[in-house]
């Protein structure tokens, strides 16, 4: 079952977040905290990047890349966590 959090319950301390967004998006600002790997690497390498014991919180620009990515991901087995309205909403709710 997908699992989506909001900006405002998010954890940047210690929770694994993974920005999926292209480099030069990441390297201009990003969630604080997070760890960026492209969508394309993720999605075709997933173990390569992370692993099935831990919890990842996803995000794109806007939300719905990563939620694609989360229903992807968690069809593989992994415990990953979609952060909704992605890094959009981070600027609006920071």
């Amino acid at each position: 079952m997908l699992k989506n959090i909001s900006v405002n319950k998010l954890d940047v301390n210690n929770n694994i977040i993974i920005d999926i967004r292209d480099k030069e998006k990441y390297n201009t600002s990003h969630i604080p905290n997070s760890v960026h790997i492209e969508n394309d690497k993720l999605i075709n390498n997933p173990s390569d990047y992370i692993n099935k014991e831990d919890i990842y919180y996803i995000y794109c620009q806007h939300g719905k890349t990563s939620l694609k990515t989360c229903i992807k991901l968690s069809k593989l087995g992994y415990n990953v966590i979609n952060i909704m309205g992605g890094y959009d909403e981070w600027l609006i709710k920071n």
